[in-house]
This record gives structure tokens, C-alpha cells and sequence, in this order.
């Protein structure tokens, strides 16, 4: 063995690789005794962070991983703002404002100086605070009747998105799983009356399955409570997961009423970072009236400077996320944003055309709502399955999950792929070029098999 090289002292290594920091290995468990150069430090995180996947060929996430340079110099400009501090970051605090109302107005809200919303960290943290309002709003009703507030439910798809899980885990709130099935892809109203009841604090819509991008039906969702409450005396609200679709619907499918123009829907959220078309770290969440939360939910603090009132599950968070939705907003505006989802649009449909002409595979869905799609495996009973598809493009650097479906469809393994903004046509078609090739190697017994695929509702929210 070897023993590793030190410069003389005071003598200046050719290249950081051959100083006395790189050539030693450094404790990856406990701090290091002594310090190491800025640029030395820095070389060795860079260098971990390179042997990650490349964000951009990662088709399994639906998280922007694109945006322009001048957004990025924005970001690096502004990286160092707190949201919360909105006594010291005023401005900052005032373009969240903006932001959110421009957001509703998107929606459809009848009259935005009666709204409500917020920025969050993603979508799961906006679900949660619409979950939280759905609850504290029920109970409160409850408790004005005298009557138990001790075991509310919630009723969702069970192809809803991991948060909601956490969300009734959390908060001891019932989760009432209405499973989909081949005459029931997604929730629909047909469902809902064996499953609510006085206890239900909401029903949730998704306008974006996670699973295979599609839309459930919020304005027959909303018809059938409306027909409920005639019946029964339920007036059950509803919340509309717009995490994917809530950045699509307004720009491609303007006709579609899903939004505010629904008067069930008391609240939406979605994803800034997604089709929002911003980094990671940022969400939404509208209530069509201010008296839709709870106030109890609105906290105020004095000790940031000024009287700040703070509607979020978490507290210190960056600011920049919020300037990048706003440039986005003021770059784009609304024809620019339905140029960039249309154009992604037309890269989905052209893969999803693509894979249904290989005998192969057969789409799950064959009408795209959002730019995500997903397929089956047309021969379960093959020599290869869908994971040993993904392992075989993971070589060429391409990330596209394979997964079980859930309940009711739990034995059914799809393969999907989301597009976002950033993968052109051209990469789109070497994707393309190397599924065929896939193909070819696992039909000619070239790769071994995989397992199964586990399953997996956590995608990013």
C-alpha cells in the first residue's frame, strides 16, 4: 500500500488533485480535526455532487430542473432572503403577494381582495395547510352543534400523492381510499356516496394523477356532493390537488372548469417548482375566501420586527424561490407560459406516440391531460419485465421509473415519463433511440433481470 504524497511545506501543488487534502482521505462520519481550502472543500463536494444522475435525463421527477440564466443569476442574488421576515424583506413579502393573487386570478377566484394564499415550500406543505383548514372548519361546525369532533375523515383516490398519506398520519385524520379500477381510473362521482358521511372534512380532487398524469373530474366530483346534500344533508367541500395540472389546465385546456368556477372548491394548491416552472423548494395555496381559515391558523409574531403574521408549517425558508416565480411570471406572462407547456405537451404526445407503435408496450392512457404518460408491459408473461427496462436505460443515463399501480390495480406494473420544460425534441427522440435499443439488448438476452419493482407513492410533491 501506498503511502500518500505530502507537499513540501509552503510549497504551492500543481493542481488541487495532487495537494495534500486531496491525495488523504477525509473522515465522512465526524467533522475533520483541522479545516480544508475554500477551493480545495469545494472541489471534493462538487466532485461527490457529479456522481448524482443528470437532473435533466431524470424523467421520473416532476421538478423543474431547468431555467434561464438569468433566472439563475437572480437566484444567486437573492438566495440569502428569509420569507418569514417579512418586516426586514418587505418587498420580497409584497411580490409573494402579488405572486399568489395572480395565482388566483389564474383560478378563476370570484374576487381576489376576498381571497386568501400563501407561498409554501412545495405542495406538500400548501396540501397540508389546505388539510389542516378542511379540519379545523369541520370540527369547529361540529362543536357549535354539540356534537364530536373526535374522528373526522377525508376521502381520496388511491392514487393520491404520498403528502395526503402523511397528511392523515399526522393530524389523525381518517383516510377513506376510494381504489381505482379499469371502469374507474381515477375518482369519480359515482363513488362517493358509500364512502362519506357527517364525519367527512373534504373530498380531494387531483388534477394530475401522479401516477399517470391524468385528471379526475372535479365538476362532477362537485355534482355528486351537490346531489349528496339534497339527499342527506352533507354539505362536503372540496379541495382540488393542482400540484401538476394547476400550472397546465389554465394555459392548455381554458374550457375545463376544475378551479374556482366549481363553488364546491374551497381551496386549490400546486407546485411552483413543477409546471410552475421554478427550482425545487416552492408551492401555493388558495382559499377562494379569506373565512375558509380557520384563524386559529394564522399566527403572529413580533420578534422578527413589526406584527408578521405567518400562515405555514414551516417557519425560516428562502425568498428566492418566490422572486423566480414572480420573474417567471413578469418574463413569460400568460402567452408565454402556454407556448412552454404546449410545447412540452407536443414532446409528450410525441413519445407517448413513439412507444405505442413498439408491439412491446401499451399506454395506460392514450389522452394526455399533462405532459405524463405511462405503459404497460403488452406481454406480462415476457422473458423481461418494465424494471429490467429501467435498469437498461439507467446505463444511458436516463432515469424512467417502473412501479405497481395502486389499489385496486396493484398488479399491474407501469412504466412512466414525465415531461418538463428542458427536454427538447431532439433529446426526446435520443430517449426514444435508446428504449428501441433496450429493447433489442433484452430481447436478444443481453441484460440480466431485474426485481420486481418496489412500490412507491412518494414522487416528488
Amino acid at each position: 500500500m501506498s503511502t500518500p504524497l505530502t507537499p513540501p511545506s509552503g510549497e504551492i501543488p500543481p493542481t488541487i488533485f495532487s495537494s495534500a487534502d486531496e491525495l488523504a482521505p477525509l473522515p465522512k462520519l465526524r467533522l475533520p480535526k483541522g479545516g480544508t481550502r475554500s477551493e480545495v472543500a469545494y472541489q471534493l463536494v462538487r466532485d461527490d455532487a457529479m456522481l448524482d444522475g443528470n437532473a435533466r435525463q431524470n424523467l421520473a421527477t416532476f421538478v423543474s430542473t431547468y431555467m434561464d440564466e438569468h433566472a439563475d443569476r437572480l437566484y444567486s442574488e437573492t438566495f440569502d432572503k428569509n420569507i418569514v421576515d417579512k418586516d426586514e424583506y418587505r418587498r420580497t413579502a409584497e411580490i409573494e403577494q402579488r405572486c399568489w393573487k395572480m395565482i388566483a386570478n389564474l383560478w378563476h377566484v370570484p374576487d381576489v381582495t376576498k381571497a386568501i394564499g400563501t407561498s409554501t415550500v412545495g405542495s406538500s406543505e400548501a396540501a397540508m395547510l389546505a388539510g389542516l383548514a378542511l379540519k379545523k372548519r369541520w370540527a369547529t361546525a361540529r362543536k357549535a352543534k354539540g356534537q364530536s369532533a373526535d374522528a373526522p375523515n377525508i376521502v381520496l383516490s388511491s392514487a393520491v400523492q404520498v403528502c395526503w398519506e402523511k397528511f392523515c398520519v399526522y393530524w389523525d385524520v381518517e383516510a377513506r381510499f376510494v381504489p381505482i379500477d379499469d371502469a374507474h381510473p381515477t375518482l369519480s362521482g359515482d363513488q362517493l356516496d358509500a364512502v362519506v358521511d357527517e364525519n367527512t372534512i373534504g373530498v380531494v380532487a387531483i388534477m394530475g394523477v401522479t401516477y399517470t398524469g391524468a385528471y379526475e373530474p372535479v365538476k362532477e366530483i362537485s355534482a355528486a356532493l351537490d346531489r349528496i346534500q339534497a339527499a342527506r344533508g352533507l354539505d362536503i367541500p372540496v379541495h382540488v390537488d393542482g400540484a401538476s395540472g394547476g400550472m397546465i389546465a389554465p394555459f392548455l385546456n381554458q374550457d375545463l372548469e376544475w378551479d374556482f368556477r366549481v363553488d364546491r372548491v374551497v381551496s386549490i394548491n400546486t407546485s411552483g417548482h413543477k409546471y410552475g416552472l421554478v427550482y425545487p423548494g416552492l408551492g401555493w395555496v388558495v382559499w377562494r375566501d379569506v373565512d375558509l381559515v380557520p384563524p386559529e391558523l394564522i399566527f403572529r409574531v413580533s420578534y422578527l420586527g413589526g406584527d408578521i403574521p405567518t400562515l405555514t408549517l414551516n417557519f425560516s425558508r428562502p425568498g428566492a424561490q418566490v422572486l423566480l416565480q414572480y420573474y417567471q411570471f413578469l418574463h413569460l406572462g400568460f402567452s408565454g407560459y402556454q407556448r412552454v407547456q404546449r410545447a412540452t405537451m407536443d414532446v409528450a404526445e410525441f413519445l407517448a406516440q413513439e412507444i405505442d407503435t413498439m408491439d412491446e408496450f401499451t399506454l395506460f392512457n392514450k389522452q394526455l391531460d399533462i405532459p405524463v404518460f405511462a405503459w404497460q408491459r403488452t406481454d406480462v408473461g415476457g422473458a423481461w419485465t418494465l424494471a429490467d427496462v429501467s435498469d437498461r436505460l439507467r446505463m444511458t443515463g436516463w432515469l424512467v421509473p417502473s412501479y405497481p399501480l395502486p389499489d385496486n390495480l396493484s398488479d399491474r406494473l407501469v412504466q412512466r415519463i414525465v415531461v418538463r420544460n428542458g427536454l427538447g425534441r431532439d433529446l426526446a427522440g435520443d430517449l426514444i433511440g435508446d428504449l428501441r435499443a433496450a429493447v433489442r439488448d433484452l430481447d436478444s438476452g443481453a441484460a440480466g433481470h431485474s426485481a420486481a419493482a418496489s412500490s412507491t407513492r412518494g414522487f416528488a410533491h
